[in-house]
């Protein structure tokens, strides 16, 4: 009885081995990357919002908000890490 009750465990367990591998750690490992990234944005970085809209951080407040500018005179404040999608690389730095 226990050997049929330890076979129908192992597709259960297989499924459970599957689902880790292919969903939740490749998105743990985004999760840790997203977190570092938006840790460490400085001024002059070109990041792109959850909204779509691409634009240059101008100052962090707070440690928790980045204000970023799309244009002139157009300047946006957004949660770091909630409102920023990714960064785009940047060569040319404000100085």
């Amino acid at each position: 009885m226990s050997e049929s009750g330890f076979a129908q465990l192992i597709p259960l367990i297989l499924i459970f081995v599957i689902f880790y591998f292919f969903l939740i750690r490749p998105q743990q490992k985004k999760v840790k990357e997203h977190k570092l990234m938006v840790e460490n944005l400085k001024r002059g970085d070109k990041v792109i919002t959850s909204g779509g809209i691409i634009g240059t951080v101008e100052r962090i407040i707070d440690g928790d908000k980045a204000e970023i500018s799309i244009t002139d005179n157009v300047k946006v404040e957004v949660i770091k890490s909630t409102g920023i999608q990714a960064l785009i690389n940047n060569t040319d730095q404000k100085k």
